[in-house]
């Protein structure tokens, strides 16, 4: 009887031990579980209190994964978990593998920074800019420009082009009768300011032009396929459909729901400004190739050279201004971006400032408009992506899980 016993107690604990590892694996499949608990914490607790429905995230070195978690929901509706698998729309994260892609056409010859681009692109010849804008009848004038936009005004932001959420003139301009303008009107003389806008859109286009491919093939013969980012897409396919994360919004009582406006699983046409699908592995694959300066595995997609070009300050005096939204519904506040005291290369956010447990200066970043950022510091060695996936973008609750992930992901790699 006493033996009986004892084979029901160990088959219990046997049972109990079974089951926590799994649930373990299913909530963080970490890489590397020894001292990343912390790390964990985080993200589980900021799912558990609500500020986010779900999150994956990953952290890299030069030499391998850091760090990988899941936790929370990919359908806040049908109680779907979330995966280190999940494919997330990553939106503008799509800006810098555009920016990749143009770089190779440069370091091929066949492309120049300082060209004026409507010689790859006639439909960017004579822009005009606005001269005067009445928000209140929407009237407007307009003057031709003095200056043309360059390849590298477009890689940088500094074209004059804005988004309807970051320019409350593009919200709102419309066209009179018999006027069409291709890109535009402009906001300001190309290289006078900062202005995040479509201008990466136009670089895609220019790749386009250039290579006589679609993005969807030139990215998966020249990034994709080299650097075995197997889940990434314009369009996924049928049989990798059902990983789709589920984009969500806030309400106004802080919980999230389905959002009613899901991004299309199909389109025609590939944008170098968004449009991607992608999974945190695969991007941080992305990452990686960047910290080791344009190779990964043995592959080569840049020049050191380029990469590290790609880092500099490319718009001078310029400085890279917080943006207040124009449509808070879809964006809050770019709070995340350092006053005027950042700067922007060729397709990324450049850090001007050091704060205490994050990122150094000199690191390269940006994001998605649903919650998807990611962040590259070659001072140290380190990189990271974290995948959310709601909106309104610039969430002050998804900056502050941003923040906290960071701060682990340092606090982990120093010791």
């Amino acid at each position: 009887m006493r033996a009986r016993l004892r084979f029901i107690a160990l088959a219990a604990a046997l049972c109990c031990a079974a089951a926590g590892h799994l649930t373990r694996l299913q909530a963080t499949q970490s890489a590397a579980r020894g001292g990343t608990s912390a790390i964990d914490a985080v993200l589980a607790d900021a799912v558990a209190r609500g500020d986010i429905p779900g999150v994956v995230a990953m952290a890299t070195d030069r030499r391998g994964i850091l760090y990988q978690g899941a936790f929370g929901r990919a359908n806040a509706a049908a109680g779907r978990a979330l995966t280190t698998e999940a494919i997330f729309r990553i939106a503008s994260m799509t800006k810098p593998i555009t920016s990749v892609a143009a770089m190779q056409l440069v370091e091929q010859g066949r492309l120049r920074l300082d060209d004026p681009a409507e010689k790859y692109l006639p439909e960017l010849a004579k822009p005009t800019v606005f001269d005067a804008f009445d928000a209140r009848t929407g009237d407007y004038r307009v003057r031709p420009a003095r200056k043309t936009i360059t390849v590298r005004h477009l890689l940088t932001h500094t074209s004059g082009l804005g988004y309807n959420f970051t320019s409350p003139i593009v919200r709102d301009f419309k066209p009179r009768q018999g006027e069409q303008y291709a890109a535009g009107p402009l906001l300001f003389e190309p290289g006078d300011e900062w202005l995040y806008g479509t201008s990466t859109d136009w670089v895609g286009r220019l790749v386009e032009s250039m290579s006589g491919q679609t993005l969807e093939d030139y990215f998966r013969e020249r990034i994709f396929r080299p650097l075995a980012m197997r889940d990434t897409f314009y369009n996924p396919p049928a049989e990798k459909r059902d990983r789709l994360v589920v984009v969500h919004r806030r309400g106004a009582n802080g919980s999230f729901e389905v959002d009613s406006i899901q991004p299309p699983i199909s389109v025609a046409r590939f944008g170098g400004g968004g449009g991607l699908a992608s999974t945190a592995a695969d991007y941080t694959r992305f990452l990686q190739m960047l910290l080791n300066g344009g190779t990964l595995n043995g592959v080569r997609i840049l020049s050191a050279d380029t990469v590290a070009l790609m880092g500099r300050n490319h718009i001078g005096r310029v400085s890279v201004p917080a943006v207040k939204t124009a449509m808070p519904e879809r964006s809050s506040d770019f709070s995340f971006v350092a006053d005027r005291r950042d700067k922007w290369g060729l397709g990324f956010l450049i850090t001007g400032v050091q704060r205490t447990g994050l990122r150094s200066p000199g690191s390269l970043s940006w994001g998605g408009i649903n919650n998807t950022y990611f962040w590259v510091d070659p001072a140290r060695g380190v990189a990271g992506v974290i995948l959310m996936q709601f909106l309104p973008f610039a969430d002050a609750r998804a900056l502050a899980v941003y923040d906290a992930f960071e701060r682990a992901v340092y606090a982990h790699a120093g010791a």
